[in-house]
């Protein structure tokens, strides 16, 4: 998914040929779903939550969004407003319930800012961006796709796993309890909103009116002209999961609105 979003970002190429290329290197599969819709970044993102935080975190239990839904207006507007399009897999705890450490953990593409470490990461690198109390910001930082990658990747947690099994020093993961996990819905983020409109009168009141009606306070807007219609690009302030999405829900109620609205969360630095 790294490598498609960079073809995307950095030579314009639509999401289909960039898929294609990546196909081709062997950096996706020939049934690409695993990775553009993200069940192998959710898969990966529960084993490391699990590790990071003593607790067992199902690879179902973690929300998940693909790039597939993509375009080149979403690259475009990101890069304009100074941001990167990436997948993200991120596990942060959020607190405790009853003893047990409550988990968010989700995959979604998002807005990373430009200047961001992670905004560096391209075409078939993969990395992992920790943030840690006493020790602050590290990123560990290779290849993630690719047959000779893959297979010394796996190779090595080979030899690990049965190097700890021998030494006594490996930990059934049955001994880990259950993390609880937050849903989503009480998550908060900014938001890159993009919807096309007809350009007439009223119209961007009604839709301002939407967001004010459910609380999503507006940080920025663009509007672009096409012909008889009209691009709007919102950037939120941050706004609950539960909020935004019924602001969604009521903008593609809006006769005005011409095209199903576009959702990114936003990375804050």
């Amino acid at each position: 998914t790294n490598y498609i979003l960079s073809q995307m970002t950095e030579h314009g190429t639509s999401y289909h040929d960039a898929l294609a290329d990546a196909q081709s290197l062997g950096f996706a599969e020939r049934d690409p779903t695993d990775d553009v819709e993200g069940f192998d970044a959710a898969s990966k993102a529960s084993i490391i939550a699990t590790v990071a935080f003593g607790a067992r975190v199902l690879a179902g239990s973690v929300n998940r969004e693909g790039i597939s839904g993509i375009g080149a207006a979403d690259i475009a507007h990101a890069q304009r407003l100074g941001y990167v399009v990436k997948l993200l897999a991120i596990a942060e705890r959020v607190g405790d319930v009853d003893g047990k450490p409550e988990l968010a953990v989700r995959v979604h593409p998002a807005m990373v800012p430009a200047d961001h470490p992670l905004a560096s990461v391209r075409d078939s690198f993969n990395a992992v961006f920790v943030e840690g109390d006493a020790v602050g910001d590290l990123m560990l930082y290779g290849r993630g796709a690719g047959g000779r990658p893959t297979a010394s990747a796996v190779l090595g947690d080979l030899i690990d796993a049965a190097g700890n099994r021998c030494r006594g020093t490996w930990t059934p993961i049955g001994t880990l309890s259950d993390a609880v996990i937050c849903p989503i819905d009480d998550l908060e983020s900014e938001y890159y909103i993009n919807m096309e409109v007809l350009d007439r009168p009223g119209v961007l009141a009604a839709v301002a009116g939407v967001f004010g009606r459910h609380g999503v306070s507006i940080r920025s807007m663009e509007q672009e002209g096409l012909g008889d219609q009209a691009r709007l690009v919102f950037i939120t302030h941050e706004a609950t999961e539960r909020d935004v999405q019924a602001t969604l829900g009521d903008l593609r109620e809006l006769d005005a609105v011409r095209s199903a609205p576009g959702l990114l969360r936003v990375i804050s630095q």
